[in-house]
């Protein structure tokens, strides 16, 4: 079966895997889609993932000397839609012939637990292509919880990638005023049509003066720029006692972000947010599955249109190429999505 290799920083290939075996429990499920989360992916290209230079600890949470993963990476992905194919014979759930998002790589083929992919159905009719979107709204979604964020509050949004438009569209939803900050006017006219009030040209100036000229600050900043110096500002921008959810995924030495200015005088509240877990205060309640469930009941309902975001849809032959436009020209991409239909040789 073919699956997305990793080698070695930098170098991409379509190499070959055996076919699992179907144990009790499971299901053979036949990838269809397999979409990118840019943020994430590009640090195992890059050769910045933190799991490639230490070793996480995870009795005790923390990183230490070592290596968690090492090159070659295969499959290195979490945003799969395929069709179920065959099942072990104590599998009902779900049955044959389905049509199923879940996590299982960037490979063709993939023996998965049928108990991961109950509640994973897309409905009839529905275009198979935005399942590859739980995993990164849930992402969101999970961001904007740790917000927690009132009706009417001021919410300052940074970075409108993928992750950072949905946030946007959740935020709205969940009765913030949205401002969007970024870099690329076209994610700011994206980021108008997902229901943010005003949008802001980081290049243009600061943040947090456009903000404070009309009111006293945000109550609440989501940063998912995954910048050092985005994180600074969305500190900057929140009013005394405000809070700034951290949620992207940060690389290197925290350069430019200066905790003895506002973040020290303004008592700002930094809080992280990472789907390996929900916010504390909901984890009798929430979990990562309910994330999942809730953002594509939204997606089917029509109330995220997701599928406007996909930029890319590229054969899996072609995944040298699309990880190569990734990190040379992000400007130029938003969702790249893999497509396993018809792969050859």
């Amino acid at each position: 079966m073919h699956v997305i290799t990793i080698e070695e920083p930098g170098l991409v290939r379509v190499t070959k895997e055996e076919p699992g075996h179907l144990a009790p429990g499971t299901v053979r499920v036949r990838t269809l889609y397999s979409g990118v989360s840019a943020g994430t992916e590009l640090t195992a290209y890059r050769g910045t993932n933190p799991y490639l230079n230490r070793s996480w600890d995870t009795e005790r949470r923390l990183f230490v000397e070592g290596q968690s993963h090492s090159y070659p990476l295969a499959g290195w992905g979490y945003q799969e839609v395929g069709e179920v194919v065959e099942a072990a014979p104590d599998v009902a759930d779900p049955p044959v012939g389905s049509l199923v998002w879940g996590i299982w790589g960037h490979r063709e083929e993939a023996v998965v637990p049928a108990a991961k992919l109950v509640g994973h159905l897309i409905p009839p009719g529905v275009d198979p292509l935005i399942g590859v979107f739980a995993r990164v709204g849930a992402i969101a979604l999970n961001a904007v919880h740790a917000a927690d964020i009132h009706l009417g509050d001021q919410v300052t949004v940074f970075g409108q990638g993928v992750i950072g438009l949905l946030a946007t569209r959740l935020a709205v939803l969940n009765g913030a005023r949205v401002v969007a900050a970024d870099a690329l006017p076209a994610r700011l006219e994206l980021a108008r049509r997902f229901g943010a009030a005003e949008t802001f040209d980081v290049q243009s100036g600061s943040v947090a003066e456009f903000v404070r000229k009309r009111i006293e600050g945000a109550d609440t900043a989501i940063e998912l720029s995954g910048s050092h110096l985005g994180l600074h500002e969305a500190i900057r921008t929140v009013r005394r006692g405000g809070r700034v959810v951290a949620a992207g995924f940060y690389q290197g030495e925290g350069l430019g972000l200066r905790l003895g200015e506002e973040f020290h005088h303004n008592q700002v509240q930094l809080v992280s947010s990472q789907i390996g877990g929900v916010a504390s205060w909901l984890s009798h309640r929430w979990d990562v599955e309910r994330l999942q469930r809730t953002f594509m009941e939204l997606v089917y309902r029509g109330e995220v249109d997701a599928a406007q975001l996909i930029s890319h849809v590229m054969p899996v032959e072609s995944a040298a190429e699309a990880f190569a436009l990734l990190d040379r020209q992000p400007a130029d991409v938003l969702q790249l999505v893999f497509a396993f239909e018809g792969t050859t040789g």
